[in-house]
């Protein structure tokens, strides 16, 4: 059997300062420290969006990977990040292989990365772009007490929605600032339905338990059985290996600008979020597509009865909310068009402003 070192592997826990704190930053300079990226990651998609449109308002921006066990040549994974996500200005190094620059402000994006911040002399300032609340993302355990104590670190916290910036706050005693979601406009557009079935879409993801892939399972096994008309589709995942005891089509992980005219065909979509809310939502809206999510602050920071079917996250519950949505047509018309204008007042130009101005008031305190 292979030796297992807990302590090696935690090592990165315990960080011994490192950075030149006696080199002066030049103002404007944004660290942003990532985790190991993956093509198809909506959390980096989002932190280099805000980077991209951060970068367009005159800060200087570098992207900090830490804590790849098998790390790209800095050059290949830059190439990656413009491929995957966006084009950057931004260079791209790697924690702890490189030397990394000193910086006005360092930001901490996920709660590994929380550790090499703090550890960071070169900092004038410490951020932390907290997307969700990640000690839920774990049991009870060692990795949940470890997230859980990145928020006691004193960094200020920039969070994707009021629920996580007051969460942050009560708990935790962190400043926070809010910043708000938006959709691309170049990818997401209402496409007129090709045919008349009734359809339902459904996030399907099963590595990721706070998307509830079984519990959505359960539902539309249901649905299927009360309604064997509606067509079902899942995507997010490959789902070959599973067991799907209903007919449903499986496009599997999508290109970007494949999703839009899938979400256009649906009348209703199955959008489960037991910690903070998603970008999806908006995304299948911006679509033509109803929405039916379970309850919660969590998600009604984001959703409300105006523009979402909102119901208790229980099996019954849910299939009588996609029910409402896809043969309540007055009802699903009603979501679909305040949908759209909700939507369409959202930007994420605006969105990143708010982080620019937090980052200048920190800047000049």
């Amino acid at each position: 059997m292979p030796t297992i070192d807990p302590i090696a592997y935690w090592s990165w826990t315990r960080a011994e300062p490192f950075g030149d704190a006696s080199q002066a930053a030049k103002p404007g300079t944004l660290n942003w420290f990532v985790p190991p990226m993956g093509k198809g990651s909506g959390g980096h998609l989002n932190i280099f969006r805000f980077v991209r449109n951060l970068e367009a308002m005159g800060f200087e921006c570098r992207v900090i990977v830490c804590n790849d066990g098998n790390p790209l040549p800095p050059a290949q994974a830059k190439s990656n990040i413009d491929s995957w996500f966006f084009p950057l200005k931004a260079r791209v190094y790697f924690h702890p292989q490189q030397e990394i620059p000193p910086a006005a402000i360092s930001v901490a994006t996920g709660w590994q990365t929380a550790y090499p911040v703090k550890a960071f002399r070169g900092a004038g300032h410490r951020c932390y772009f907290v997307q969700d609340y990640e000690p839920w993302f774990h049991g009870p355990g060692t990795e949940s007490l470890l997230a859980e104590e990145t928020y006691r670190f004193g960094f200020l916290g920039i969070t994707a929605g009021d629920w996580l910036a007051e969460k942050l706050h009560r708990d935790f005693g962190m400043t926070t600032h809010a910043v708000g979601f938006s959709y691309d406009r170049e990818l997401y557009c209402r496409v007129p339905k090709r045919d008349t079935e009734p359809r339902v879409f459904f996030y399907a993801r099963p590595p990721t338990p706070r998307r509830a892939f079984d519990l959505g399972l359960l539902v539309l096994s249901a649905l299927a059985q009360r309604h064997p008309e509606i067509d079902i589709c899942m995507a997010g995942w490959d789902l070959s290996n599973y067991v799907i005891p209903f007919r449903a089509q499986t496009a599997g992980l999508l290109a970007l600008d494949k999703l839009s005219d899938l979400y256009s065909q649906c009348d209703a979509a199955l959008v489960l979020s037991l910690t903070n809310a998603s970008l999806l939502p908006l995304e299948l809206m911006a679509s033509g597509c109803a929405v039916v999510s379970n309850r919660g602050r969590n998600v009604e920071w984001l959703l409300d009865e105006t523009v979402a079917v909102l119901v208790e996250p229980r099996i019954e519950a849910l299939v009588e909310g996609l029910e409402k949505a896809v043969y309540d047509v007055g009802l699903h018309d009603r979501l679909v068009e305040n949908a759209l204008r909700r939507v369409a007042a959202t930007n994420w130009v605006k969105e990143a402003e708010k982080m620019a101005a937090v980052f200048r008031a920190l800047s000049s305190s």
